[in-house]
């Protein structure tokens, strides 16, 4: 998404030369995508039960491919993009593209906890969604806004996601030191409606292209069992 903020002459230069590559490549499996990492599930999770449903907020670069994501996973009934973490008047893309403003891109997932638990989300999310040892970045993407973080939403959701952060660190199932936050969830903004669904409608825009869409590909690779070809739309 960074090649976004580029002047104009650039940018055409950028995406002309990024659209080549990609045409020729984005099918190739994997490519440009981080590689999915094999951990185990949540040893401390809430077992399915039928119930009302459920939400779960949480960051990992990019919005475009994390929406993209989830919206392919068995049991998620709405994804969303928007920002969280910032004060809902600086909740517009262009401010919190600066940096300055707390904000991280983010999704909001609706999901059934009959079908899903919240623990299997964020090991869906650790696992072929973003690398959760890069800090303040993902990608070709830096800065705050890119951050790995979960806001939590009561006390079960704090304590699933601590625990299981220090699980994968014990275990290290990771090169590095796992960096995502665990933060309070203090407010939820949906983004703009552009950036809604935007990978479903834009699967050849080259960033889309090149680091999302292989995403999909490593998730119903790695877990085929939650895998839904059928993604469900945030504008439904």
């Amino acid at each position: 998404m960074a090649i976004r903020n580029f002047s104009s002459p650039l940018k055409i230069a950028v995406l002309c030369g990024a659209a080549i590559a990609g045409v020729a490549f984005w099918r190739a499996p994997l490519f440009g995508a981080e590689a999915p990492v094999v951990i185990a599930p949540a040893a401390l999770d809430n077992p399915k039960a039928a119930g009302a449903p459920q939400t779960a907020v949480l960051s990992a670069g990019c919005f475009w491919g994390v929406q993209g994501v989830f919206q392919h996973v068995r049991g998620v009934q709405n994804v969303i993009s928007g920002y969280a973490g910032g004060e809902k008047s600086t909740a517009q893309y262009e401010t919190v593209s600066s940096g300055t403003t707390g904000h991280a891109e983010s999704v909001k997932i609706t999901f059934d906890p009959a079908q899903i638990s919240y623990g299997q989300i964020l090991q869906i999310a650790f696992s072929v969604i973003h690398d959760p040892t890069q800090l303040n970045r993902q990608g070709p993407d830096v800065g705050t806004q890119y951050r790995s973080a979960i806001f939590y939403s009561n006390e079960d959701q704090k304590r699933i996601a601590q625990a299981y952060i220090a699980q994968l660190d014990q275990s290290h199932a990771f090169a590095r030191p796992i960096v995502t936050r665990v933060d309070p969830l203090k407010g939820f903004y949906p983004a703009e409606g552009y950036h809604q669904d935007y990978l479903i409608h834009n699967p050849t825009q080259p960033y889309i292209a090149m680091y999302d869409v292989p995403k999909i590909e490593n998730f119903r690779r790695t877990f085929p069992q939650l895998y839904s070809g059928q993604p469900v739309l945030a504008h439904n």
